[in-house]
C-alpha cells in the first residue's frame, strides 16, 4: 500500500489536501524586517529546498508578500508550483509568474482543498494566515527558527483569538543553529507531516 506522502505525490491522494503554513521566522518572531527584509535568513546545506517544493503544488500569498517579493527578486515564481496572490487592489489576471484573484480566499483555498493533488502552501504574510486561520482553514504551522534576534518587523502572526498546536515534528541544524518545527493545528484534519526536507 502506497504511503500517505507518495499517494499525495502522485495526485491520487484519497486524503485531505493540507494548508501548510510553511515559514522561516526569527527567534524575536518576526517572519520579516520592518520593509519585507528576509536577508536575515541563516543558510544551512542542510535544508534540500529541491525536496520541500515537491510537497506542494499550489502556493498562496497576499498581496504585500507578492510586492515585497517582486521588488526584491522581480518574481514569485516557484518551480513546479502554481503561485496565487489574493488581493482586492491588483488586477486579476498573471503577472510575474504569479495568478492574482480578487475572491474571498477562504472562498477559494476551501475549494482548491478539496481537489486531489499535494499540500498547499501558505507562503505569507501574517495578516493572510490569521484570516485563514481565524476560518478554520490552516491546517499546519512548520516553523524554521533562525537565531537571529531583528528587534521589530513583521510578526509571525498578528493579534487574535488563540489557536493550539500539536507538535508533530523537530529537527535542529547545528550547523546553523536553527531548528525547524511542525504543528498540527488542534482540530484540523490534516497532521502536520514529518520534516523531510532536512537532510541528517
Amino acid at each position: 500500500m502506497k504511503s500517505e506522502r507518495a499517494m499525495r505525490h502522485s495526485g491520487k491522494a484519497k486524503v485531505k489536501r493540507r494548508l501548510r503554513y510553511q515559514v522561516a521566522m526569527t527567534l524575536d518572531g518576526f517572519i520579516a524586517g520592518p520593509n519585507g527584509e528576509y536577508d536575515w535568513i541563516v543558510p544551512d546545506s542542510a535544508v534540500d529546498f529541491g525536496a520541500l517544493y515537491k510537497e506542494f503544488d499550489i502556493a498562496v500569498m497576499g498581496r504585500k508578500t507578492y510586492e515585497i517579493g517582486i521588488a526584491q527578486a522581480g518574481s514569485v515564481a516557484m518551480p513546479g508550483i502554481e503561485v496565487i496572490v489574493f488581493s482586492q487592489s491588483l488586477p486579476a489576471g498573471s503577472i510575474n509568474g504569479a495568478r492574482i484573484v480578487n475572491d474571498d480566499p477562504r472562498t477559494v483555498v476551501s475549494a482548491l482543498k478539496e481537489k486531489n493533488g499535494r499540500d498547499i502552501w501558505l507562503f505569507g504574510g501574517g495578516d493572510l494566515f490569521r484570516y485563514l486561520l481565524d476560518a478554520g482553514l490552516v491546517d499546519t504551522v512548520e516553523v524554521a527558527v533562525n537565531p537571529v534576534l531583528i528587534g521589530s518587523g513583521i510578526p509571525l502572526l498578528p493579534p487574535g483569538p488563540a489557536a493550539k498546536l500539536v507538535m508533530s515534528d523537530v529537527k535542529r541544524l547545528p550547523a546553523s543553529g536553527m531548528v525547524v518545527l511542525a504543528y498540527s493545528v488542534a482540530g484540523s484534519k490534516g497532521a502536520a507531516p514529518a520534516i523531510h526536507y532536512v537532510k541528517e
